[in-house]
C-alpha cells in the first residue's frame, strides 16, 4: 500500500486530514461519538456514569451558538430527558477557566433543559489527577465540572472496539491513530528516565534529607507539573549527589498530596505542601558498575535520558545529549 504524504507528513488516519488543532480533534471525536453507538455509549457511561436512555434520540451538536455570551461550544450531547453534556475541548495540557465555564452553565437552553442530569466536561491532554487538582473550579450552579482526558478517550474507544461491528471497528483504529500520534501518552514500557540532583541539607522542619527520603524511606516528591516539573509520573526516575550518578529506580506507585506528612510523619505539614505534589514509591535502586559523573549540568538540574545511555556515556550530560540526538532523529523520520 503506497504511502499517503501531506506536507512531507505521512498520513496513517483520514482524521490527521482534518489537521490536530482544538476544532479539528472536536471534530474527529464527535463523528466518530455519532457513527459507533458502541463508542458513545462507553463515553456516557464513563463520563456520567447514565446507562439507560433512548439512544435512537441523542444529539451531538458541534460550534453550537449561544446569542447571550455570543460564544461557541465546542461539543454538545443531548438526550432530553435523560442528560444534557457541554464539552469544552482543549488541546495539550491546557485546562478551560473559570469564566468559560460559568458561561457555559449560565446557558438558558442548558438552564432550563429538562435533562436530569447535566454535566461539564473538560476534555484536554491532562491526567485526571493533574486537572482535579489544577481546575480553577469543580461545580458551578450544582453541575459538576468532570475532567475527560483524551487517553481516556483512548481507552473508551478500545473498550467499545469489541463491541463494534467491522465497519465501526475500522473507524476506531482511525480514531485511535489519530489520538494517539496527538497526545503525550504515558507509555509503560517508556525507558526515559527522569534525573534529579538530591541535596545533604535537610528538609524545611525536619531531620530528614533528600538523600533520606530516598535512601531511608523509598520515595521521593515533588511539585506536579510547576516550574518544569513531569505533569505525569515517569516510568523510572534517578537520583545524582556527590558528582555522580547514584541509583535509578523503577516507580513502583504514586499518589498527589497536598500534605505529605500524611505518608512521611518527619516532615511537619508546611505552607509550600498547599501545592499538590507527586509522592511516588521508588522500587529498588540499580546502577552501572562503572562511575557515571554528572558531567556539564548546573547545580539542581533535571533532565530526561533513554536508560540504555545513563550504562554507556561516561556522563549525565553526555547521555542527556545522546538522548535528545535520538529523539531529534526519530522526529526527522516521522
Amino acid at each position: 500500500m503506497p504511502d499517503l504524504l501531506l506536507h512531507n507528513k505521512q498520513i496513517n488516519s483520514v482524521f490527521q486530514l482534518l489537521g490536530d488543532k482544538e476544532n479539528d480533534i472536536c471534530y474527529s471525536v464527535a463523528w466518530a461519538l455519532s457513527k459507533c453507538p458502541e463508542l458513545l455509549k462507553e463515553f456516557i457511561n464513563q463520563t456520567i456514569q447514565v446507562t439507560k436512555y433512548d439512544s435512537e434520540n441523542v444529539e451531538i451538536r458541534l460550534q453550537e451558538y449561544n446569542s447571550d455570551d455570543g460564544g461557541f461550544t465546542d461539543i454538545e450531547i443531548i438526550c432530553e430527558p435523560y442528560f444534557y453534556i457541554i464539552i469544552e475541548a482543549k488541546r495539550g495540557w491546557v485546562l478551560p477557566g473559570k469564566e468559560q465555564l460559568e458561561k457555559y452553565a449560565s446557558r438558558q437552553n442548558f438552564f432550563d433543559s429538562s435533562a436530569k442530569v447535566k454535566k461539564l466536561i473538560a476534555m484536554s491532554e491532562c491526567s485526571k489527577s493533574y486537572a482535579e487538582h489544577n481546575l480553577q473550579v469543580k461545580n458551578i450552579k450544582g453541575i459538576d465540572i468532570i475532567p475527560v482526558s483524551w487517553k481516556d478517550v483512548y481507552k473508551y474507544s478500545e473498550a467499545a472496539y469489541r463491541r463494534s461491528n467491522h465497519a465501526e471497528k475500522h473507524l476506531l483504529i482511525e480514531l485511535q491513530t489519530y489520538l494517539g500520534g496527538l497526545m503525550t501518552m504515558q507509555n509503560k514500557d517508556s525507558n526515559l528516565v527522569f534525573v534529579v540532583s538530591l541535596g545533604s541539607s535537610k528538609i524545611e522542619g525536619s531531620d530528614l534529607t533528600w538523600i533520606d527520603v530516598v535512601e531511608k524511606k523509598e520515595r521521593y516528591f515533588h511539585p506536579m507539573g510547576q516550574n518544569g516539573w513531569p505533569k505525569t509520573p515517569p516510568n523510572y526516575i534517578a537520583f545524582r549527589y556527590h558528582g555522580k550518578l547514584q541509583s535509578i529506580h523503577h516507580i513502583e506507585g504514586y499518589k498527589v498530596l497536598t500534605d505529605l506528612s500524611s505518608r512521611i510523619p518527619e516532615i511537619p505539614y508546611a505552607s509550600w505542601m498547599e501545592t499538590p505534589h507527586f509522592l511516588y514509591k521508588l522500587g529498588k535502586g540499580f546502577a552501572p558498575s562503572k562511575e557515571v559523573k554528572t558531567g556539564n549540568i548546573y547545580r539542581n538540574g533535571r533532565v530526561w535520558c533513554m536508560l540504555d545511555t545513563l550504562f554507556t556515556c561516561d556522563t549525565i550530560s553526555d547521555a542527556r545529549d545522546e538522548t535528545k540526538r535520538r529523539q531529534q532523529l526519530i522526529g526527522s523520520k516521522i
